[in-house]
């Protein structure tokens, strides 16, 4: 699959999550199969301000590439002066958020709130294609009704505005993530845009994505909150397209990239920091294991890398260990 010039390795797309997104997670989920990765949603007008915080977190690797940066503002000049900032910056593609529901974004005018505002959506779409030379791509919902027809709209509008492609969500601005995504939204959009639609919502396991591809004809999946523990459903997407089955991930997989999660968070953001944000994050990893809530109270102390990769090794060995005794309990019985 092409989006503009950037030809990806698959059709899986990572979904921009706030506070979740960064290099770190990037770079497992890369790991794990993803076509392509994108940035935690960055304020345009603090890019602009010079908010060296919201400039680190355009911060990328090679290992990672392609990466989409995510822009979100409502001044057409700013977010064309952002979308520069994060080309100039390395990202491959530039995408714009038009699908927030999140009341200060709201309040601000961007995010969904642009999906109310026709005019000022082309405005900031034609200052922003002219401002970059990297594929540009929005990211909306339904709209404020389920008619759907707030989507179709802007849709209409991005396309002949040179926009490359659209990751559509087709929830509307108040469902939040309540309720269920309306995929036939996302096969009527399809039939209505030439440009690639990347479809987003309800994808909970390898098998939802392969039924949004049947039912809606859509040219890529977005993968956001069942990515959160779980970064190798990419891969598991593409063996269940490719040899129509569905692997588990082996325990070693697993705590491996625990550890290397841990690693590049260390790297990035200092020991101290990452150690104190691994105490929630690690327990992502291991739901539904065995003594987990064990696992899940051994971390919330740690403060070292050094301590973290200890807990995670010992967890492993206890793991294994009772895999043994099990199987020497069922054949004990046999």
């Amino acid at each position: 699959m092409n989006i503009g010039n950037i030809k990806l390795n698959n059709i899986t797309v990572l979904a921009p999550l706030a506070g979740i997104t960064n290099l770190p997670f990037r770079l497992i989920v890369k790991e794990a199969g993803c076509g392509l990765v994108c940035s935690e949603m960055i304020s345009s007008n603090a890019l602009s301000y010079g908010s060296q915080k919201t400039i680190d977190m355009m911060h990328s690797c090679a290992e990672e590439k392609p990466v989409s940066v995510q822009i979100f503002g409502a001044d057409p000049a700013i977010v064309a002066y952002a979308a520069k900032m994060a080309q100039e910056a390395g990202a491959d593609i530039l995408d714009i958020n038009f699908g927030c529901s999140v009341k200060k974004i709201l309040k601000s005018g961007a995010g969904a709130a642009l999906m109310k505002d026709p005019e000022k959506a082309k405005a900031i779409l034609t200052k922003t294609r002219a401002a970059v030379q990297i594929p540009l791509t929005i990211k909306i919902r339904s709209g404020w009704d389920s008619s759907g027809n707030d989507a179709f709209k802007i849709a209409r509008i991005a396309q002949d505005c040179g926009v490359d492609a659209i990751a559509f969500h087709p929830r509307t601005a108040t469902q939040g993530f309540t309720g269920k995504s309306d995929w036939s939204l996302i096969a009527r959009l399809k039939q209505e845009i030439d440009i690639p639609i990347i479809g987003n919502g309800d994808i909970e396991k390898a098998e939802d994505a392969v039924d949004m591809l049947n039912q809606t004809g859509c040219d890529a999946i977005m993968v956001g909150r069942a990515a959160i523990g779980n970064p190798w459903i990419f891969h598991q997407i593409h063996t269940l397209i490719k040899d129509g089955k569905v692997l588990p991930v082996r325990l070693s997989i697993r705590f491996e990239t625990m550890k290397k999660y841990v690693a590049a968070s260390v790297e990035y953001i200092g020991e101290l920091h990452a150690c104190r944000m691994m105490r929630s994050r690690l327990s992502w990893f291991v739901k539904g294991l065995p003594n987990s809530s064990r696992f899940r109270e051994s971390i919330t102390r740690i403060r070292t890398l050094e301590e973290a990769e200890t807990l995670i090794d010992e967890y492993l060995d206890f793991l294994k260990e009772k895999e043994k005794v099990d199987r020497l309990k069922i054949e004990g019985e046999k």
